[in-house]
């Protein structure tokens, strides 16, 4: 995401469940971002991604497969998403199994696409062998032009699709985020409102709400802007703690929850102040630490909670190594959504910020006043003097006399004492304790 290179347009991939929409979004990419596998309607919500052939960048909407005859609600949400990416969209991508032939729901999805008045191009996939070509041939009556055979699983046929593909855009999209955006993920155990709290940064139905646990399974990424600033917001799947309760396409969709998490600058922790704080917010919590995130501790559904913050706060300050800070919100009626915001503005300062050299040395110096470094055998550290030598996050290089000599409660103190200094509460800090030169 660092290159800014103009985008030249924007792909929606639509389709009956189970397809092969993202085996194509996996092979057009070249990237593993969608969860594949053989249940039907594992793809959700509408994901973007950035796809680049021959030197031309585009973005690809991947959306849920759409069956219209189907009366559940969370069916409905995901052909509602689908017409959403179609009408954001320049150019269609239809999906069909070949092998399958034309069925109901596919004539049902041609008619949406020809009342959009969109450019379509009709794609017979799972055509794994040259000699099924023929099997392509029936999907011409949907009337959308001739289709072009493809195997997403092999590649087959994929690089003359992304010929037509840069062929046919409009050389002008959306520009891209830069690195000046703040990337924030939003992180949970299943059912404790991260698709709620995104459209209510968004002001619209984005993400997928359902009251069914694991609604979202991809990471989906969202750009937000306020004012001067840029986010990009990525809501994942719901995390659970133990491993023999993920299965299948939760364990690959936690996956992408953790990688994710490694590329935000700032993690969102969701804990339903409507249970309380359990252990699996706590393991949350550990995995944005790990991903050297900046944290901050969302108390979510504050609405119907009858626990306060200060009912919390002992518990998460004790385990939480990070201390981050709390703030409780309302995706459903908007409170602090606002003030979460300009939360992790600042949050992300803090991330990014450089601490000059002399006032860093000032503080190492009131620690050695304050306490005199461990011993062993006789010879007792001596903390001289440090550099930051990182920033996004921040990590600094201390000069000691024997790094053997740092035990894990004095490297502790000082970490703590340094976030207690500068403020740097829930941003993760690394120290290296290097011997002098």
């Amino acid at each position: 995401m660092s290159d800014v290179s103009e985008l030249f347009g924007t792909v929606a991939i639509v389709g009956f469940p189970n397809v092969g929409k993202s085996t194509l979004v996996n092979r057009l990419t070249g990237t593993r971002a969608a969860v594949v596998h053989e249940t039907p309607g594992v793809t959700r919500d509408r994901k973007e991604l950035v796809c680049e052939w021959n030197g031309k960048r585009f973005l690809l909407i991947d959306t849920g497969g759409v069956d219209i005859a189907d009366p559940l609600p969370l069916t409905r949400a995901i052909v509602e998403q689908a017409r959403a990416a179609v009408g954001e969209a320049d150019l269609v991508l239809f999906v069909l199994d070949a092998k399958a032939g034309v069925t109901p729901g596919d004539e049902e999805i041609a008619e949406i696409l020809r009342r959009s008045h969109k450019p379509v191009l009709v794609l017979a996939n799972k055509l794994d062998d040259p000699s099924q070509e023929a099997h392509a041939y029936e999907l011409s009556r949907l009337g959308l032009g001739d289709p072009l055979p493809i195997s997403a699983l092999h590649g087959l046929g994929t690089g003359d699709l992304l010929d037509d593909i840069v062929e046919r855009l409009p050389g002008a999209g959306r520009a891209p985020t830069g690195e000046e955006a703040i990337r924030v993920a939003i992180l949970g155990r299943p059912n404790v409102g991260k698709s709620s709290l995104l459209n209510a940064f968004l002001g619209q139905e984005r993400v997928i709400v359902s009251e069914v646990p694991g609604t979202t399974r991809d990471a989906i990424d969202t750009v937000l802007r306020r004012g001067e600033t840029t986010f990009v917001l990525v809501d994942t799947a719901g995390m659970r703690r133990k491993r023999r309760q993920r299965q299948g396409i939760e364990y690959y969709s936690e996956l992408r929850a953790l990688e994710a998490a490694e590329r935000a600058d700032v993690a969102l922790v969701l804990i339903d102040v409507s249970e309380g704080v359990v252990d699996q917010d706590l393991a949350v919590a550990d995995v944005a630490r790990k991903a050297m995130c900046s944290t901050i501790v969302v108390l979510s559904k504050w609405d119907i909670g009858v626990v306060g913050i200060e009912d919390v706060r002992p518990r998460l300050e004790a385990r939480l190594r990070q201390r981050p800070p709390l703030i409780a919100v309302s995706a459903t009626s908007g409170r602090g959504v606002q003030r979460l915001l300009d939360k992790v503005e600042e949050q992300y300062a803090k991330h990014v910020a450089r601490i000059p050299t002399a006032e860093l040395n000032r503080f190492l110096g009131e620690l050695r006043a304050e306490r005199e470094g461990p011993t062993r055998n006789g010879r007792r550290l001596n903390l001289l003097y440090g550099t930051q030598i990182h920033r996004r996050p921040p990590r600094f290089r201390l000069f000691v006399n024997d790094p053997s000599l740092v035990t894990r409660d004095y490297g502790y103190w000082v970490e703590n004492k340094l976030r207690e200094r500068f403020e740097l509460e829930g941003v993760p800090v690394a120290i290296d304790f290097v011997r002098r030169g």
